[in-house]
Protein backbone atom coordinates (compact mmCIF):
# COMPACT_ATOMS: atom_id res chain seq x y z
CA UNK A 1 0.00 0.00 0.00
CA UNK A 2 1.27 3.32 -1.58
CA UNK A 3 -0.27 6.46 0.88
CA UNK A 4 0.86 9.16 -0.06
CA UNK A 5 2.17 12.32 2.41
CA UNK A 6 1.05 15.63 0.66
CA UNK A 7 3.77 18.69 0.50
CA UNK A 8 2.68 22.10 1.54
CA UNK A 9 1.99 23.31 -1.96
CA UNK A 10 0.06 20.28 -2.25
CA UNK A 11 -2.30 20.71 1.10
CA UNK A 12 -2.47 24.29 -0.37
CA UNK A 13 -4.04 23.14 -3.47
CA UNK A 14 -6.48 20.43 -1.95
CA UNK A 15 -7.27 23.06 0.29
CA UNK A 16 -8.89 25.00 -2.20
CA UNK A 17 -10.37 22.30 -4.01
CA UNK A 18 -12.36 21.86 -0.87
CA UNK A 19 -13.18 25.52 -0.32
CA UNK A 20 -14.76 25.19 -3.87
CA UNK A 21 -16.86 21.86 -3.51
CA UNK A 22 -18.14 23.64 -0.05
CA UNK A 23 -19.53 26.32 -1.97
CA UNK A 24 -20.84 23.91 -4.77
CA UNK A 25 -22.73 22.13 -1.99
CA UNK A 26 -24.30 24.55 -0.47
CA UNK A 27 -25.61 26.21 -3.86
CA UNK A 28 -27.10 22.80 -5.11
CA UNK A 29 -28.54 22.07 -1.71
CA UNK A 30 -30.91 25.15 -2.41
CA UNK A 31 -32.16 23.65 -5.55
CA UNK A 32 -32.86 20.30 -3.83
CA UNK A 33 -37.35 20.84 -3.71
CA UNK A 34 -39.88 18.84 -4.95
CA UNK A 35 -40.36 19.18 -8.62
CA UNK A 36 -36.62 19.43 -9.77
CA UNK A 37 -35.47 16.11 -11.82
CA UNK A 38 -32.24 14.91 -10.75
CA UNK A 39 -30.56 15.65 -14.10
CA UNK A 40 -31.23 19.49 -13.17
CA UNK A 41 -29.41 18.85 -10.09
CA UNK A 42 -26.71 17.50 -11.70
CA UNK A 43 -26.37 20.41 -14.78
CA UNK A 44 -26.46 23.02 -11.93
CA UNK A 45 -23.65 21.33 -10.39
CA UNK A 46 -21.20 20.81 -12.85
CA UNK A 47 -21.97 24.42 -14.20
CA UNK A 48 -20.95 25.64 -10.61
CA UNK A 49 -17.72 23.31 -11.13
CA UNK A 50 -16.90 25.22 -14.09
CA UNK A 51 -17.79 28.47 -12.67
CA UNK A 52 -14.84 28.23 -10.43
CA UNK A 53 -12.52 27.27 -13.10
CA UNK A 54 -12.47 23.89 -11.95
CA UNK A 55 -13.36 20.13 -13.48
CA UNK A 56 -16.27 17.44 -12.75
CA UNK A 57 -14.37 14.85 -11.00
CA UNK A 58 -16.75 12.07 -11.85
CA UNK A 59 -18.05 13.23 -15.29
CA UNK A 60 -16.16 10.29 -17.65
CA UNK A 61 -14.77 8.69 -14.58
CA UNK A 62 -14.43 4.88 -15.51
CA UNK A 63 -17.46 5.78 -17.90
CA UNK A 64 -19.43 7.62 -15.32
CA UNK A 65 -22.15 9.75 -17.56
CA UNK A 66 -23.23 13.09 -15.02
CA UNK A 67 -20.77 15.02 -13.08
CA UNK A 68 -22.97 14.95 -9.66
CA UNK A 69 -23.95 11.06 -8.22
CA UNK A 70 -27.55 12.09 -7.63
CA UNK A 71 -29.17 9.26 -4.96
CA UNK A 72 -32.83 9.14 -4.14
CA UNK A 73 -34.15 7.00 -1.20
CA UNK A 74 -33.04 3.63 -1.12
CA UNK A 75 -30.29 4.39 -3.36
CA UNK A 76 -27.11 3.77 -1.71
CA UNK A 77 -24.78 5.83 -4.44
CA UNK A 78 -23.84 6.86 -7.87
CA UNK A 79 -27.33 7.45 -8.92
CA UNK A 80 -27.20 8.45 -12.60
CA UNK A 81 -29.37 12.01 -12.76
CA UNK A 82 -32.23 11.25 -15.25
CA UNK A 83 -34.07 14.37 -16.77
CA UNK A 84 -37.45 11.97 -15.86
CA UNK A 85 -36.82 11.70 -12.26
CA UNK A 86 -38.67 14.28 -10.47
CA UNK A 87 -37.55 14.19 -6.55
CA UNK A 88 -40.73 14.23 -5.00
CA UNK A 89 -41.75 16.24 -1.05
CA UNK A 90 -40.59 13.45 1.47
CA UNK A 91 -37.63 12.44 -0.48
CA UNK A 92 -34.29 12.07 1.18
CA UNK A 93 -31.33 12.73 -1.54
CA UNK A 94 -27.83 12.46 -2.02
CA UNK A 95 -25.41 14.30 -3.87
CA UNK A 96 -21.89 13.20 -4.05
CA UNK A 97 -19.54 15.55 -6.08
CA UNK A 98 -15.70 16.05 -6.38
CA UNK A 99 -13.65 18.88 -8.21
CA UNK A 100 -10.57 18.80 -9.67
CA UNK A 101 -8.36 21.77 -8.83
CA UNK A 102 -5.26 22.41 -10.77
CA UNK A 103 -4.45 18.69 -10.69
CA UNK A 104 -5.65 18.05 -7.50
CA UNK A 105 -9.12 16.44 -6.27
CA UNK A 106 -11.56 17.26 -3.52
CA UNK A 107 -14.68 15.17 -3.19
CA UNK A 108 -17.90 15.70 -0.66
CA UNK A 109 -21.13 13.75 -0.04
CA UNK A 110 -24.55 15.08 1.42
CA UNK A 111 -28.03 13.75 2.20
CA UNK A 112 -30.54 16.21 2.13
CA UNK A 113 -34.48 16.06 3.14
CA UNK A 114 -36.94 17.04 0.33
CA UNK A 115 -39.66 19.09 2.46
CA UNK A 116 -40.93 17.22 5.44
CA UNK A 117 -39.89 13.87 5.67
CA UNK A 118 -40.59 10.69 7.91
CA UNK A 119 -38.57 11.00 11.25
CA UNK A 120 -36.88 7.81 10.42
CA UNK A 121 -35.26 9.73 7.83
CA UNK A 122 -34.39 12.38 9.64
CA UNK A 123 -32.97 10.62 12.34
CA UNK A 124 -31.08 8.44 9.30
CA UNK A 125 -29.35 12.01 7.96
CA UNK A 126 -28.51 13.05 11.40
CA UNK A 127 -26.70 9.81 12.90
CA UNK A 128 -24.97 9.37 9.21
CA UNK A 129 -23.55 12.74 9.62
CA UNK A 130 -22.60 12.03 13.30
CA UNK A 131 -21.37 8.86 12.26
CA UNK A 132 -18.61 10.88 10.70
CA UNK A 133 -18.00 13.49 13.08
CA UNK A 134 -17.03 9.69 15.58
CA UNK A 135 -15.30 8.62 13.23
CA UNK A 136 -12.84 11.69 12.67
CA UNK A 137 -12.11 11.86 16.95
CA UNK A 138 -9.45 9.34 15.74
CA UNK A 139 -8.44 10.81 12.33
CA UNK A 140 -5.03 12.14 14.29
CA UNK A 141 -1.42 11.60 13.65
CA UNK A 142 -0.80 8.44 16.16
CA UNK A 143 -3.87 6.73 15.91
CA UNK A 144 -4.56 3.42 13.43
CA UNK A 145 -6.71 4.15 10.37
CA UNK A 146 -9.26 1.78 11.65
CA UNK A 147 -10.22 3.71 14.84
CA UNK A 148 -11.95 5.95 12.56
CA UNK A 149 -13.59 3.00 10.85
CA UNK A 150 -15.13 1.75 14.62
CA UNK A 151 -16.37 4.53 15.45
CA UNK A 152 -18.48 4.82 12.82
CA UNK A 153 -19.63 1.67 13.00
CA UNK A 154 -20.30 1.47 16.34
CA UNK A 155 -22.28 4.52 16.49
CA UNK A 156 -23.93 3.87 13.75
CA UNK A 157 -25.17 0.20 14.68
CA UNK A 158 -26.18 1.62 17.82
CA UNK A 159 -29.36 2.77 16.39
CA UNK A 160 -30.34 -0.69 14.55
CA UNK A 161 -28.70 0.74 11.10
CA UNK A 162 -26.87 -1.14 8.68
CA UNK A 163 -23.10 0.05 7.34
CA UNK A 164 -22.81 -0.40 4.00
CA UNK A 165 -19.48 -2.93 3.36
CA UNK A 166 -19.42 -3.29 -0.12
CA UNK A 167 -18.28 0.44 -0.58
CA UNK A 168 -16.00 2.12 1.42
CA UNK A 169 -13.26 5.83 2.04
CA UNK A 170 -10.65 6.20 0.95
CA UNK A 171 -7.35 8.11 -0.21
CA UNK A 172 -7.19 10.98 -2.34
CA UNK A 173 -4.81 13.75 -3.99
CA UNK A 174 -3.90 13.67 -7.58
CA UNK A 175 -6.21 10.28 -7.92
CA UNK A 176 -9.90 10.46 -6.70
CA UNK A 177 -9.09 6.94 -5.04
CA UNK A 178 -5.72 6.31 -3.33
CA UNK A 179 -4.79 4.28 -1.14
CA UNK A 180 -5.90 3.94 1.68
CA UNK A 181 -9.23 1.82 1.71
CA UNK A 182 -11.25 3.37 4.42
CA UNK A 183 -14.08 1.11 5.81
CA UNK A 184 -16.78 2.13 7.53
CA UNK A 185 -17.02 -0.73 10.08
CA UNK A 186 -15.42 -2.64 12.30
CA UNK A 187 -12.07 -4.77 10.90
CA UNK A 188 -9.99 -7.04 12.85
CA UNK A 189 -6.28 -5.46 12.28
CA UNK A 190 -5.90 -1.99 13.42
CA UNK A 191 -4.79 -0.69 9.66
CA UNK A 192 -1.70 2.17 8.91
CA UNK A 193 -0.64 4.48 11.09
CA UNK A 194 -1.80 7.89 10.42
CA UNK A 195 0.61 10.87 9.79
CA UNK A 196 0.37 14.37 8.86
CA UNK A 197 -0.01 15.14 5.24
CA UNK A 198 -2.50 12.16 4.49
CA UNK A 199 -5.24 12.96 2.92
CA UNK A 200 -8.51 10.75 3.10
CA UNK A 201 -12.39 10.98 1.83
CA UNK A 202 -14.19 9.45 4.88
CA UNK A 203 -17.62 8.88 4.05
CA UNK A 204 -20.32 6.87 5.62
CA UNK A 205 -22.87 5.22 3.49
CA UNK A 206 -25.89 4.16 6.55
CA UNK A 207 -28.57 1.69 5.43
CA UNK A 208 -31.71 2.21 7.99
CA UNK A 209 -31.57 -1.41 7.25
CA UNK A 210 -29.55 -4.00 6.66
CA UNK A 211 -26.36 -2.98 5.42
CA UNK A 212 -26.75 -5.20 1.84
CA UNK A 213 -27.03 -3.72 -0.89
CA UNK A 214 -27.39 -4.38 -4.99
CA UNK A 215 -26.74 -2.77 -8.67
CA UNK A 216 -29.15 -2.17 -10.84
CA UNK A 217 -28.39 -2.86 -14.60
CA UNK A 218 -26.97 0.43 -15.19
CA UNK A 219 -23.90 -1.06 -13.59
CA UNK A 220 -23.68 1.89 -11.60
CA UNK A 221 -26.34 2.73 -8.95
CA UNK A 222 -26.15 0.96 -5.47
CA UNK A 223 -29.72 0.53 -3.90
CA UNK A 224 -30.34 -1.32 -0.43
CA UNK A 225 -31.27 -4.83 -0.97
CA UNK A 226 -34.44 -4.65 1.37
CA UNK A 227 -35.74 -1.22 0.10
CA UNK A 228 -34.82 0.39 3.51
CA UNK A 229 -33.74 4.32 2.87
CA UNK A 230 -30.01 5.03 2.98
CA UNK A 231 -27.97 8.22 3.79
CA UNK A 232 -24.44 9.59 2.56
CA UNK A 233 -21.94 11.93 4.48
CA UNK A 234 -18.47 12.63 3.23
CA UNK A 235 -15.73 15.48 3.52
CA UNK A 236 -12.24 15.44 2.53
CA UNK A 237 -9.88 15.38 5.59
CA UNK A 238 -6.41 16.40 5.99
CA UNK A 239 -4.32 14.27 9.18
CA UNK A 240 -2.15 16.74 11.01
CA UNK A 241 -0.86 16.79 14.53
CA UNK A 242 -3.41 17.77 15.90
CA UNK A 243 -7.14 18.14 14.99
CA UNK A 244 -8.16 16.80 11.77
CA UNK A 245 -8.65 19.97 9.09
CA UNK A 246 -12.00 19.54 7.07
CA UNK A 247 -11.01 20.74 3.90
CA UNK A 248 -15.05 20.50 1.90
CA UNK A 249 -15.99 21.81 5.42
CA UNK A 250 -15.76 25.55 7.03
CA UNK A 251 -18.23 25.89 9.43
Amino acid sequence: MAVTIKSAREIELMREAGRILEKVHEEMEKAVRPGISTKDIDLLGEELIRSFGCIPSFLGYNGYPASICVSVNDEVVHGIPDKHHIIQEGDIVSLDAGVIYKGYQSDAARTHAVGEISQEARQLIDVTKQSFFEGIKYARAGHHLHEISAAIADYAESFGYGVVRDLVGHGIGKEMHEDPQIPNFRQKRRGILLQPGMTLAIEPMINAGRYDVAWLDDDWTVVTDDGSLSAHYENTVLITDGDPEIFTLSK
